[in-house]
């Protein structure tokens, strides 16, 4: 039987597990349901590290917010962006900028209802429900058209999520038609999980998220690198999180580097 929750939005099955409910889970948060708890505590029998993993690609993510504002980004299109939790991207750069702009997009209804209600009175961001491989729909939406300005680079944020997106869906794909549409000068952050240090255990967490919402397809770095063709990629250029410029905040250094990370340039 679904949990009743006040919080929780119409129609919701709170049996079936979504990425965005474990991670959130996994961050220590508390908008997330006995499902996705029960595939969280499998993940957790299977990777003893797998909150210090989920919380490395959550620091690489301020990072690579830190790093955009430092180039002069003041718009930002967090893709997937999941369960609301601290230092979320407009807490970060509306910090230092009142004026900056971000639109978050996730297809998970309890993410966006949550994200709703963090951004209520926020002239300066929106969150729009949609799916990201669907790069016209979400780049044709009125939040979107209303707050990213396509005449000046755009903070792009992809960051934890290709890796729930099929080799049929066509992730470079999806990453290439975001690039072309944003402006020159433009920063994509990418991050994506992979088995390269770990194939037995992340095999296995493969086959519990297997019946989730959300199947996982971890990736090589060989599988990853590519998916940033077409852009300049930054210094120290595709790397494990904890390697990725560790001087723009906590990293988690000497930590887990089952996240693969990096930021592209469009020219």
């Amino acid at each position: 039987m679904a949990e009743p929750f006040s919080w929780v939005p119409a129609g919701i099955n709170t049996d079936v597990p979504s990425a965005a409910r474990v991670y959130d889970f996994l961050l220590g948060g508390g908008h997330n349901f006995a499902s996705d708890r029960m595939v969280g505590d499998k993940v957790l029998q299977i990777l003893r590290d797998g909150r210090a993993i989920a919380a490395s690609n959550r620091s690489f993510m301020r990072r690579a917010v830190l790093l955009m504002m430092e180039q002069g980004i003041t718009q930002f299109l967090d893709l997937g962006s999941g369960i609301p939790t601290v230092g979320n991207v407009h807490e970060i750069v509306q910090q230092a900028n009142p004026d900056a702009r971000v639109v978050y997009v996730d297809y998970d209804e309890v993410a966006v209802s949550h994200s709703q209600l963090i951004l209520e009175g926020n002239e300066n961001a929106g969150v729009v429900q949609a799916d990201m491989c669907r790069p016209d729909d979400v780049l044709s939406d009125p939040v979107v058209k209303d707050l990213i300005d396509f005449s000046k680079p755009v903070g792009l944020l992809m960051v934890a999520v290709l890796h729930f997106v099929s080799d049929e869906k066509g992730p470079a794909e999806v990453v290439a038609r975001y690039r072309d549409a944003m402006p020159p000068g433009s920063l994509l952050a990418l991050s994506h999980l992979t088995a390269d240090f770990k194939p037995d255990e992340m095999g296995a967490v493969v086959e519990a998220m297997k019946h989730s919402r959300d199947p996982m397809y971890f990736r090589s770095l060989d599988q990853f690198a590519p998916m940033f063709a077409g852009l300049d990629v930054l210094q120290p250029g595709v790397v494990p999180a904890p390697n990725w410029h560790p001087e723009l905040g906590p990293a988690g250094e000497g930590g887990p580097e089952d996240v693969y990370v990096g930021i592209g340039r469009k020219v």
